[in-house]
């Protein structure tokens, strides 16, 4: 079977267009990760204006939805990667960053936060999942 056929992808993060100022931490949408296997993130800057600037990535996790309780940092050991390589300063302009999780829980989120972010810092991130339980995953329009 085929790549294309055997993914999911969802909106993250801000729209691509956006270009936030400030440290305020940026969450991900929290994905459910029910029918796949494999959850993987996907983060895509801009233009990083700020010299000096960085941003840190940390992963979360938990079985109540909306991570409404429960929620822990992901270990170390489920992760794919690890946060602080997924994490990035402004000399990663135009750059796709990935970390994986495989983890046990049914929800993860990821915070993005910022330091030293006085410039604007167009983010976008895409969430994919894949190892369906029912495939072939046919939707190629995701809102």
């Amino acid at each position: 079977m085929n790549l294309h056929s055997n993914i999911k992808a969802s909106p993250a993060l801000i729209p691509p267009a956006a270009a936030p100022t400030g440290d305020t931490p940026h969450l991900t949408t929290v994905i459910d990760r029910q029918g796949f296997m494999d959850l993987e993130l996907l983060i895509i800057t801009g233009t990083l204006a700020d010299a000096g600037a960085s941003w840190t990535v940390l992963m979360e996790q938990s079985d109540v939805a909306a991570l409404a309780s429960g929620v822990t940092d992901v270990a170390d050991a489920d992760l794919l990667g690890t946060e602080l390589g997924a994490s990035f300063t402004q000399a990663a302009d135009s750059t796709v960053i990935k970390i994986g999780y495989r983890g046990s829980k049914r929800y993860v989120r990821a915070t993005i936060t910022p330091s030293g972010n006085a410039g604007n810092a167009p983010l976008a991130a895409i969430w994919v999942q894949a190892k369906p339980s029912i495939a072939p995953q046919s939707t190629q329009q995701i809102a």
